[in-house]
């Protein structure tokens, strides 16, 4: 087959690759029907996070099912399947409790390579969800979408404790912080702030939910949200970006007693703890477990409540991958859906 490989700073290449077979009984092999580029790989792509290697990309995924291993149980050859970026057996303590990209038995950087056109994926049963039939094809990119981005957006707005009431700020308008929008709107949130200085973005932003746009970033962003809700700050943030200057315009941007929900790689942040012990704002995220999600999102794109889709901006074939990184590296794309 053929598949992406990131050999260093901005040099991606679509080349032939080994098939992938089934190494482990709990494994599965599925067809991709469509992938994408991650706003988190442009992190190694832009030499951020060193690259020692040439290394597989893509974790994100939908596909149909060619092979399962002998222990696959629930998973069967055929389906239309929706997987998360961690595999996890959806059984333990920890993700009975929510928690699967932390599963005792996790993958991390399970499965890679899925910018290609067929995927191995570990803990079959416990990663994958199948749809109730095959999906008409308008709805794939949406499913696509809450294999990663929105799954992820999502956990950000849970975290924050985003609802009914609530006013939520969002930092960040990649595909997360839109999707976040939409994940607050979702959650019954009364006031939804995006924070944004593209109109692109912003179009969508508004579309997705949002009730206000704040184009100012880092402290004057947080003291704008903090004129905009009678100097109290709103009651949920989403960090959706994972800088030191994002992280810390989301604490600012919270009331005592709020929360920050942050789903941003995080990269070189340092919460100065004075500040963060006398500002009464909660502090929750990490990696997130998509698959505690899937089932209800999946169910919301099917019957066309939600279309999270539209963050994907660019469409091309999988061997043109590499202009989808440059697409999304020089912010001409929100998102690039590639398709085998």
């Amino acid at each position: 087959m053929q598949g992406t490989m990131l050999y260093g700073p901005r040099d991606v290449r679509f080349e032939e690759r080994p098939d992938p077979a089934i190494i482990e009984p709990t494994d599965a092999i599925i067809r991709l029907s469509a992938t994408c580029v991650c706003g988190s790989d442009l992190w190694p792509y832009r030499g951020v996070d060193p690259v020692t290697q040439p290394i597989p990309m893509g974790h994100e995924y939908v596909g149909i099912v060619e092979e399962v291993g002998s222990a696959v149980r629930n998973i069967k050859p055929g389906q239309f399947v929706v997987g998360s970026f961690f595999a996890s057996d959806n059984t333990c303590e920890i993700c009975r409790a929510g928690y699967q990209s932390s599963c005792i038995h996790r993958q991390p950087g399970a499965p890679t390579g899925a910018q290609a056109e067929y995927a191995r994926i570990p803990l079959a049963d416990g990663t994958l969800v199948a749809t109730p039939g095959l999906p008409p094809t308008d709805l794939i990119p949406s499913l696509l979408a809450a294999s990663d981005v929105l799954g992820t957006g999502w956990f950000g707005a849970v975290a924050a404790e985003a609802g009914p009431g609530k006013t939520v700020a969002v930092v960040g308008d990649g595909a997360v912080g839109l999707l976040a929008v939409l994940a607050a709107k979702q959650l019954g949130a009364e006031r939804i702030i995006a924070m944004s200085r593209h109109e692109s973005r912003q179009r969508l932003a508004w579309e997705f939910g949002a009730t206000d746009i704040v184009t100012e970033r880092g402290d004057e962003g947080a003291a704008k949200i903090k004129e905009l809700t009678g100097g109290l700050g709103a009651h949920s943030v989403v960090e959706a970006v994972g800088t030191q200057e994002s992280m810390m315009q989301a604490i600012r941007s919270t009331r005592p007693g709020g929360h920050v929900g942050f789903v941003g790689v995080l990269h070189d942040v340092e919460i100065p703890g004075e500040e963060f012990f006398f500002s009464h704002v909660h502090l929750h995220g990490g990696p997130a477990p998509v698959r505690r999600f899937l089932p209800e999102l999946i169910d919301l794109i099917w019957s066309r409540k939600i279309n999270p889709g539209k963050v994907f901006d660019l469409t091309m074939p999988l061997e043109q991958v590499a202009e989808g990184y440059r697409a999304m590296d020089e912010r001409r794309a929100i998102k690039a859906l590639l398709r085998p």
